[in-house]
């Protein structure tokens, strides 16, 4: 911990050491207070342990991969009642939500600060509870900087108390970021809050590298067992116990299925019951006799950790029994490692979750999870087209993509701002994007010493496919591309693969045929 007080500014030694560039572990990096408007995140964050902190975290490492000559992107992380945890670099502040008087120090010291053109709040109702509520509105409406606020939740059918909140938040607000349809549909038609301020961003997705599900059973000693899985911080509203009621009947028609309920219990419930929740579930366990069939995984996963145990999951299982949480970071999490999905209708899952890529379930009905498990169990083709079809529907909500409306929405709002200002310190945002390296691994995976293979799934050569001289000039152009540009002597092994694959297409007479199977024979195709 790096300061006993409620609110601190630490970092600033560093940027004054620093020329206009410099080099940290062989890496440039630009001086932000120099070069680059900086991006103020107001939120939970880690090592909080939090869904919110662990989608702010997501969210800043797309920027910096993406924009990281763009802008400095700086955090006041959320604390309450004094509970601070250990903070990377970025964290620049920190502010105790309890202490209203808080809230002035830190006004003042984001509006006396010249580097800072814009605050990004990720808000939630239970960070700004009780005297901290009145605070941190009056924070919003102390600020000489543009505010963009993201809601994490949107309650329809508010009553007056409620929807007076949140519209005050929203008035002072240069744009709002919500994460489905639904929720903006919420915002403007229960709270009038005008459809032009408010954004649909999704819920970023990570694009993961597809590990082997046999394999990574067996990495985890579940080798031959049907692996159902949920995580995230345990709390009540999760309903798990719906999932441990319906056991008995999948286990009568899978008696290799094996449930795992990752994750600790919530922090904010461990203050308020302690360990009442998960004392309740093991109980359930024994009561129903599953001790061979559930595994408690009390951790919070590191994220390797947590996207191995998704990828070898069969179904995932998303059991909330709240009916106006809008969006999941657990159920994003899951699609993005194309985990078949059985899920209760919050909003996000009737968004995304299709007939063709999950299924949904009324909320707290056992007997229906437990049939619409053994249906997905004993259908492995249904399973693999679900998990396919998820990973298609997720891609345009990758990170990356989510990083850059950000970007997008920021450098609008920045410009807007300074447009309409006379200070001098403002500085605009010039986004400029930094290209990921050039990887050929994918490529390298699909080619056999014989030639490049037409198709995959998802990330795995499909043999079965065959070989077409189509996909193995591409390759050809690709790869020389690539040579020219790098001149990595690895690439000419390929190059020759490739020629060879061509000059065995070429017949004596100089045309060419264009498929080739899998046994490496000319398919030839009569037409009648």
């Amino acid at each position: 911990m790096k300061n006993d007080i409620a609110l601190y500014e630490y970092g600033n030694s560093l940027s004054t050491l620093l020329p206009k560039s410099a080099y940290i572990n062989g890496s440039k990096i630009q001086n932000p207070d120099i070069d680059l408007p900086e991006i103020l995140f107001i939120t939970s964050y880690p090592e909080r342990e939090c869904g919110i902190a662990t989608y702010s975290q997501d969210l800043l490492k797309a920027l910096h991969n993406k924009f990281s000559n763009s802008f400095s992107l700086k955090v006041c992380a959320l604390e309450s009642n004094n509970s601070y945890h250990n903070y990377a670099d970025e964290v620049k502040y920190i502010l105790d939500t309890t202490a209203p008087a808080k809230y002035e120090s830190l006004t003042a010291s984001i509006n006396s600060d010249c580097n800072i053109q814009l605050v990004l709040i990720q808000h939630e109702f239970g960070f700004f509870q009780n005297e901290g509520e009145d605070a941190f509105l009056k924070l919003l409406y102390g600020l000489n900087k543009p505010v963009i606020i993201v809601f994490h939740t949107v309650l329809p059918n508010p009553d007056e108390a409620l929807k007076n909140k949140v519209k005050n938040i929203a008035a002072v607000a240069e744009s709002i970021i919500v994460m489905t349809h639904s929720a903006a549909h919420i915002l403007n038609r229960d709270y009038e809050v005008p459809v032009l301020k408010i954004n649909i961003v999704a819920h970023g997705t990570h694009l993961v590298p597809h590990l082997s599900k046999e394999m990574l059973k067996e990495k985890y000693g579940f080798s031959g067992r049907k692996i159902l899985s949920t995580f995230g911080l345990l709390s009540s509203g999760k309903s798990i116990e719906t999932t441990l009621e319906s056991l008995p009947i999948v286990i009568e028609n899978n008696a290799d299925v094996l449930f795992l309920i990752i994750g600790k219990t919530h922090p904010g419930v461990i203050k308020h019951e302690g360990e009442k929740y998960r004392t309740l579930l093991e109980e359930k366990v024994a009561d129903l006799h599953l001790q061979h069939h559930v595994k408690f995984i009390n951790q919070y996963l590191p994220l390797n950790d947590l996207l191995e145990y998704l990828q070898l999951t069969d179904i995932y299982l998303f059991t909330s029994k709240d009916p106006n949480q809008a969006v999941s970071g657990t159920f994003s999490y899951a699609m993005s490692c194309g985990c078949p999905i059985i899920s209760t209708p919050i909003p996000h899952a009737q968004e995304v979750l299709q007939n063709d890529t999950g299924i949904i379930i009324d909320f707290q009905n056992s007997t229906q999870l437990a049939h619409s498990i053994n249906r997905l169990l004993n259908d492995e083709p249904m399973r693999q087209t679900f998990s396919s079809n998820s990973l298609q529907r997720i891609a345009p909500t990758a990170w990356e993509n989510t990083a850059i409306s950000h970007a997008l929405l920021i450098k609008k709002v920045v410009a807007k701002h300074t447009g309409s200002s006379n200070n001098v310190n403002h500085k605009p945002v010039s986004l400029q994007y930094r290209y990921p390296k050039i990887s050929l691994q994918h490529i390298k995976k699909l080619t056999t010493e014989f030639g490049m293979v037409q198709f995959s799934k998802i990330n795995q050569p499909d043999i079965g496919s065959g070989y077409t001289l189509d996909d193995n000039a591409r390759a050809l152009i690709a790869v020389c591309m690539h040579y020219e540009l790098t001149k990595d002597e690895k690439d000419i092994p390929l190059i020759k693969i490739y020629l060879n694959f061509i000059k065995h297409c070429q017949q004596v007479e100089g045309y060419f045929l264009n498929y080739v199977n899998k046994e490496q024979h000319f398919y030839m195709c009569v037409l009648n």
